[in-house]
């Protein structure tokens, strides 16, 4: 048997243009087998139908100026209730000369995330303690008190609205949802039973019924010279009711542990929250992360339920324009499609991060 020298051998050949490449990312994904491929296929032929129609009525034929829905041709898309308007869907009822104080909470609400939600960022040390302490600052800036003007919550409206109700429950669920989660499994049984009744009877609950048991009986149990803001009562019952689905997904991620390495913690002399917060939490939150976005992005898109109590979200601005008589009749379509297109991009990156958060775990795991 005769072996070549290694100068001799063939040099390496590239791969198969089928498999790598945009021909390979079509074949492996769209094309990888018969059934693929008709799917595909009738994907493409419904989007060519959809697309071109739908970018002709909102991009092409659309109208972005004028003062009424009399303005618009009634051909394309009624656009030109946004240069009017926007500041309603947005601010809400804010007074318009405190329009900056909403600008500098969302704009400082940017590196608050950042710091929480990305590593390695220059002065993380220092970004961290910004991020816990924006909570206050936002509620200073947007409601006053110590030299600004008060605000009272009943002008908040619009997206601005969705942002307040939203980060605010996400930002205490979490924390509430991993109490019950530990308390469900606790071996107290005062304690035990005390998370399964509270988690089950919210839970057994539409979101709807807790909102008007804030606005019309929680102010019954409380003392006559105690009255609860109103928004404050709505942001206590959706908190409420993220908990109680938080704590669930928390708890399939505590269930997933071996048990193993609790005995393991245990043996080597640490405590029950010393467990909890250094080996069990860390990996349970990690396998959770899918359920945890998951119901971050339900809490999110559910605010849109304040309208039932009277107050005016984002979308309940849609159907405020849609009562002007200015308006009337014009704008259905536009302004639901305004604030579907809002939702689905906060959703969207909400749900990216997700993905990009599992997959950066996932690495540092192998």
């Amino acid at each position: 048997m005769f072996f070549r020298d290694q100068s001799e051998m063939l040099p390496e050949r590239p791969a198969p243009i089928t498999e790598v490449g945009v021909i390979g990312w079509l074949r492996i994904n769209l094309f990888s087998s018969y059934g693929n491929a008709a799917l595909t296929l009738v994907s493409l032929a419904l989007l060519v139908l959809i697309i071109p129609p739908f970018v002709s009525w909102g991009l092409i034929d659309a109208q972005f100026s004028g003062d009424s829905g009399a303005a618009c041709s009634g051909i394309g898309a009624c656009w030109a209730w946004l240069d009017q308007r926007l500041g309603q869907f947005f601010y809400g009822f804010y007074p318009a000369d405190a329009h900056w104080r909403v600008n500098v909470t969302a704009l400082l609400l940017v590196p608050a995330l950042l710091y929480v939600l990305v590593d390695n960022l220059p002065g993380a040390k220092f970004g961290r303690w910004f991020s816990y302490v924006y909570p206050l600052l936002a509620a200073y800036l947007l409601v006053g008190g110590f030299g600004l003007e008060v605000i009272s919550t009943d002008k908040f409206g619009g997206f601005m609205l969705n942002m307040v109700v939203g980060l605010t429950g996400i930002v205490l669920s979490l924390p509430v949802g991993i109490l019950l989660a530990l308390g469900r499994q606790s071996r107290l049984p005062v304690i035990r039973l005390l998370s399964i009744t509270f988690i089950e009877a919210v839970r057994g609950v539409p979101l709807i019924t807790l909102l008007f048991v804030a606005i019309v009986l929680l102010q019954l149990f409380l003392p006559p010279e105690v009255s609860l803001d109103q928004l404050l009562r709505v942001i206590i019952m959706v908190t409420l009711f993220a908990s109680a689905y938080m704590a669930e997904v928390v708890r399939g991620g505590l269930q997933a542990i071996p048990k193993g390495q609790i005995e393991g913690a245990q043996a080597v002399g640490l405590g029950y929250w010393q467990t909890m917060r250094l080996i069990v939490l860390p990996q349970a939150l990690r396998i959770s992360i899918p359920g945890i976005v998951n119901t971050f992005i339900g809490l999110f898109k559910d605010t849109t339920l304040v309208i039932i109590i009277g107050l005016f979200d984002l979308l309940g601005h849609a159907r405020l324009l849609q009562t002007n008589p200015d308006w009337i009749g014009d704008v259905d379509h536009e302004a639901y499609l305004f604030s579907a297109a809002v939702f689905f991009v906060i959703c969207f990156l909400m749900s990216r991060y997700s993905v990009s958060l599992e997959k950066q775990l996932s690495q540092d795991r192998h």
